[in-house]
């Protein structure tokens, strides 16, 4: 092991200089190098989360003079998984000039279309609603990423006064708002007003960090954020009782596949009543912590704050009203039992929906629950396929991380309802 790599604990330095060389000046090869080492490790973000960049000269095909070039991890895709198809390439000095245009933040969604107007690449992947917040800060390589320790903090209470003491003013700090064209520029005004500053954080999202090369933005994300979990760490360690302690036990490994097994198809057809699902299960420890815990009354109906995880896992999950020892052998009694539950959740995402709905909303989409914690025995997650349920799981697991960082550090808190809404319509 590399010193480098010995100086981190939370998260996995994977850069192998020899393969990084043989890029030579290819920065877009490095590009895509180094985003498919920050996409390896869920800890730095999660699944299909995340973009990243890279601003440097290219030739104009038609004139033939060099131009500024941003490419960026286009809409959809994974990091770890990406290639440059799944990249998309813009003309700067179009992208910059869309400011003079921008008529506010009522128009978000005309400024995604104009990205289009842009393209360098022809064969480029359709830019995301990220690509401003990239495209106006002036720095040749950028991570953004959604590590559960990062929005940990994002999304405390205290996480502003945090950031500032934790990095002592080296990182900035913006407000939630929905990702589009002015938060790019709430960010170009945040660096404006912090000269220096090596990443801001965005409230109840994510992180910004940056470098001039591939691996200085690479070891920068690890090194911020590798902070983040230390301090997590510590404070849980001075805390003790994580989400108020232990409500009641989980059963042994085998009583709990085997009530897991018993209820899968109940839930699988009452989680089916629109749409045929598919399920996953999981007992992982962090999630059995959670579901077992005092807090999960108070934590789980508030729902998350990630826009990520949310728009996986739906904005909270049902947590079942069903004693880990009930007996199970009368299914006619429980499958009464969960009808009723089931009822109660589509009930509350209808007049989410109702309250939150504007003129031009879509209609309203499956209102059945994609997340469903049965305390002392498991989650169960419910998609249209297999991967699906099983990527849902691994969010909301994502979720209970930060909810157990920001507990830790200070009170959690989760999105507005409204703005919840606003992203997943």
């Amino acid at each position: 092991m590399s010193l480098t790599a010995s100086k981190f604990r939370h998260v996995s330095y994977l850069w192998d200089e020899q393969k990084a060389a043989a890029f030579g000046e290819d920065e877009v090869g490095l590009l895509i190098y180094r985003s498919n080492l920050l996409g390896a490790d869920l800890r730095l973000t999660n699944y299909g989360g995340g973009n990243t960049s890279y601003k440097g000269p290219a030739k104009n095909r038609l004139t033939g003079e060099t131009t500024d070039v941003m490419w960026v991890k286009g809409s959809g895709g994974d990091l770890g998984t990406l290639r440059k198809n799944g990249l998309a390439a813009l003309y700067m000095d179009r992208l910059l000039s869309l400011k003079n245009i921008y008529r506010g933040k009522e128009h978000e969604d005309e400024m995604v279309e104009l990205f289009n107007h842009c393209i360098y690449d022809l064969d480029s992947r359709a830019p995301s609603i990220d690509t401003a917040l990239h495209g106006f800060l002036p720095f040749s390589h950028i991570d953004h990423l959604h590590p559960d320790a990062a929005i940990a903090i994002a999304a405390a209470k205290d996480g502003r006064q945090i950031t500032q003491e934790l990095f002592n003013g080296s990182i900035g700090w913006v407000e939630w708002q929905r990702p589009g064209f002015d938060l790019g520029l709430k960010l170009k005004q945040c660096l404006d007003e912090n000269p220096g500053i090596r990443g801001i954080m965005l409230g109840s999202h994510g992180l910004f960090t940056w470098g001039d090369t591939a691996y200085e933005s690479y070891i920068n994300t690890l090194e911020v954020i590798e902070r983040c979990a230390e301090y997590i760490e510590q404070k849980t360690a001075e805390k003790g009782e994580i989400f108020g302690g232990s409500k009641l036990q989980s059963l042994p490994k085998e009583e709990r596949y085997k009530k897991a097994a018993q209820l899968a198809p109940v839930l699988r057809g009452l989680a089916s009543s629109q749409t045929r699902m598919i399920g996953h299960f999981t007992d992982d420890e962090k999630v059995m912590q959670f579901i077992n815990s005092n807090d999960l009354g108070r934590l789980a109906p508030m729902g998350t704050s990630c826009p990520d995880h949310f728009l996986r896992t739906k904005i909270s999950p049902l947590v079942l009203d069903i004693l880990p020892g009930e007996d199970l052998s009368n299914t006619d009694s429980y499958f009464k039992k969960l009808t009723s539950q089931f009822e109660e959740y589509r009930s509350q995402y209808e007049q989410y929906y109702n309250q939150c709905k504007h003129p031009d909303s879509p209609g309203i989409r499956d209102a059945n629950p994609v997340v469903i914690l049965y305390p002392g025995v498991g989650m169960f997650t419910f998609a249209k396929d297999k991967q699906t349920a099983r990527v849902a799981a691994e969010f909301y697991t994502n979720a209970i991380n930060v909810m157990r960082g920001s507990e830790a550090i200070s009170t959690y808190t989760s999105l507005p309802r409204q703005e919840a809404f606003d992203i997943e319509y």
